[in-house]
């Protein structure tokens, strides 16, 4: 017996974007923790010669959803580079504050 064929827009998700959100928020540090059943991801602001910096957004995702977005923005990263070429990454740079807890930088 042959199954049903799937409606494309049973597959289809209705996405809102208000005018506020549209805009965007600039971050140019995130500061990445975990714990055993969640990753939080705050992306921050920083001025160069400021000492203090602030969080503009924190996401806070489960260790499955953190590696599905990993696997996308390195997808996203290769099909940039096709196009534009490599990005170069800058000098590291060190984090003038701690936060405690296991942390990466991105």
């Amino acid at each position: 017996m042959e199954e049903p064929k799937k409606d494309k827009k049973q597959n289809q998700m209705n996405v809102e974007l208000n005018d506020e959100m549209a805009e965007g928020t600039y971050s140019n540090l995130a500061i990445i923790t975990h714990s055993h059943s969640e990753f939080i991801l705050d992306f921050i602001k920083m001025m160069p010669g400021v000492p203090k910096a602030k969080v503009k957004s924190r996401i806070i995702l489960t260790p499955q959803h953190a590696k599905r977005l990993m696997k996308a923005l390195q997808d996203n990263i290769n099909k940039y580079e096709q196009v534009h070429g490599e990005v170069k990454e800058s000098q590291k740079e060190k984090i003038p504050f701690s936060l405690g807890g296991p942390t990466a930088q991105a």
